[in-house]
């Protein structure tokens, strides 16, 4: 028995291994080249103009398609049930991986537009809103296995009408008692005086854990905030204005933490030389604004011009349907603001993967990465082009060709429960018929 285990030793532990051939391959981070990538265990084991091919490896043939790496969106509220905690307006205890959502179709729609990769955000409801959630979109599984292990937490912030919002009597409001704040400084108020209570509350901490005497009763909204000021959480901060963007980076450097990702940022142009020399991201709109008065005053150039000063840009969608075609937003930075297409396609993956801090696993094509990738029929900047294949951790999780193929069995299927579902309600209705109203 134990010669017979041994012998079926190496074939347990043989490798799942997958061979993509003859594709133009856009590595992002290591240039392009036509040739073969080698996945094993869900890694980039291997990529190049030649490589060597493992006996029994499944091969596809890319057919001269494009490969590059899957798209990663840093602002996105798909697959939340929920995502704005309105009635406070600091709501830092509440958070986005209590309400995922693994049933919720834009994910699936979201795998047809390239998208492999999204940070999950909180609403802009609040001046400090909720915990953020890193996933992928592993369509299929449950909403624990859509967590992407070892993301960085992070927490929403926002700036400007929102979150003043509710601070405003109107001819609608339901209540007289309006929350605090009601303007825009009112918003940074609110913002410092969080910060003031959480390095209190981190004091104490650490004065207990010195003296080695119990620690102090916990706080659920400050501890996220603490973990900010110990730069074990990003800040991602949807912000619009230019006095605002600035009022930020000086609460930032005021108690010593560093803005991750300012959001839309739609003014950031104005200020990029600023928003560089404070380290931030910045995740914005391609040519999307006008719909308040705050987005009145941006431009197309926006994203190009941060870019060029310095700044980690990524566009992102903050919708379900913009986030399937992310790809012809990059495409718009050709035109407006004249990046290459490889800096183009980097705002949609390298640049998104340094802000959320994931670049060491996605982003790219590189060896000892996660097999995250997506096949397009054309160049991934064209408006003709359609996503074929896409593959997260080496599991193929979209293909186009499959997708077609089911459509006619599914409907069928769904038609099939429908009126099996229709008979039923019949039966139902003769076992217990409706009584007469009287007169």
């Amino acid at each position: 028995m134990k010669w017979i285990l041994l012998w079926m030793l190496p074939a347990v532990l043989a490798a799942e291994v997958t061979v993509i051939q003859n594709a133009n391959v856009l590595t992002i981070t290591k240039g392009s080249f036509k040739g073969s990538v080698v996945i094993e265990n869900g890694k980039i084991k291997e990529l190049g103009e030649k490589v060597l091919i493992p006996p029994g490896a499944k091969i596809i043939d890319a057919g001269g398609q494009f490969l590059m790496p899957g798209i990663i969106d840093c602002h996105s509220h798909i697959a939340a049930e929920s995502i704005n905690e309105g009635a406070v307006s600091v709501s830092s205890m509440v958070g986005i991986e209590d309400v995922l959502n693994p049933d919720d179709i834009a994910i699936y729609r979201a795998l047809a537009g390239g998208v492999t990769t999204a940070n999950i955000l909180h609403g802009s409801a609040n001046a400090i809103g909720g915990k953020c959630q890193v996933i992928k979109m592993r369509w299929g599984k449950d909403g624990e296995a859509m967590v992407f292990k070892g993301s960085t937490p992070g927490i929403k912030f926002a700036l400007g009408e929102n979150p003043k919002r509710q601070g405003n009597p109107t001819p609608l409001a339901r209540s007289t008692t309006l929350r605090y704040p009601a303007t825009r400084m009112g918003v940074e108020d609110v913002i410092r005086e969080a910060f003031t209570d959480a390095r209190a509350y981190q004091k104490e901490i650490q004065a207990a854990k010195a003296k080695g005497a119990p620690l102090p009763r916990r706080d659920l909204k400050l501890e996220p905030l603490v973990e900010v000021l110990e730069g074990k959480r990003f800040v991602h901060a949807h912000c619009y204005r230019a006095d605002e963007i600035l009022m930020l980076i000086r609460v930032a450097d005021d108690f010593g933490f560093k803005l991750r990702t300012l959001q839309h940022v739609l003014e950031g142009y104005k200020v990029a030389k600023e928003i560089a020399a404070h380290g931030a991201g910045a995740s914005t709109f391609s040519d999307w604004w006008s719909y308040k008065v705050e987005a009145y005053d941006a431009i197309p150039y926006n994203a190009a011009i941060m870019f060029k000063k310095g700044v980690t840009v990524s566009l992102n969608s903050d919708d379900a349907e913009l986030m399937r075609h992310l790809n012809t937003e990059a495409a718009k930075t050709v035109r407006y603001g004249g990046l290459t297409e490889t800096e183009a396609l980097s705002t949609i993956t390298i640049n998104p993967a340094k802000q959320l801090a994931i670049d060491s696993r996605v982003g790219s094509l590189e060896v000892g990465k996660d097999a995250d990738m997506v096949m397009y029929d054309k160049h991934p900047l064209s408006n003709y082009t359609k996503v074929q294949k896409v593959i997260i951790d080496g599991d193929l999780y979209f293909d186009r060709d499959k997708d077609s193929s089911e459509r006619a069995v599914k409907a069928a299927r769904k038609k099939a429960l429908l009126d099996k579902q229709r008979e039923e309600q019949k039966k139902e209705q003769k076992k217990t018929p409706g009584t007469r109203r009287p007169a």
